[in-house]
């Protein structure tokens, strides 16, 4: 291998973590706000649900409920291989349609992270 490869190679590795990190960063700094603004006990059915639908692909809806890990793996889904916004999008429309309660208990009591 080049040196010129090998220094592409180690730019686009440097790259992707800045990238990532600021991804997370700006995750956090969301999950955040959601909470001071929605309350961290309340139930956050209506804004994960069309966060899902209109941003599923960021995974902002995970973080808002909580779901760091799986948010990074949403995003990460989107950028390699396209599903993220197909997931969001059918994980909005389930969080739309159960009822308040049960998405509670489900997903900010049960801490269920997928569908």
């Amino acid at each position: 291998m080049t040196d010129d490869k090998k220094n592409f190679g180690d730019d686009i590795e440097k790259g992707a973590k800045e990238v990532f990190e600021s991804a997370k960063r700006a995750a956090n700094e969301f999950s955040n706000e959601a909470k001071n603004t929605f309350g961290s006990e309340e139930n956050k059915k209506l804004i994960a649900g069309i966060l899902a639908i209109v941003l599923g692909w960021t995974g902002v809806h995970k973080f808002l409920l909580g779901y760091t890990k799986e948010g990074i793996i949403q995003i990460l889904l989107s950028f390699l291989c396209g599903i993220g916004g197909i997931i969001g999008l059918i994980e909005g429309i389930i969080y739309l349609t159960k009822s308040d309660e049960e998405f509670y208990q489900t997903y900010q009591i049960g801490r269920k992270p997928w569908f």
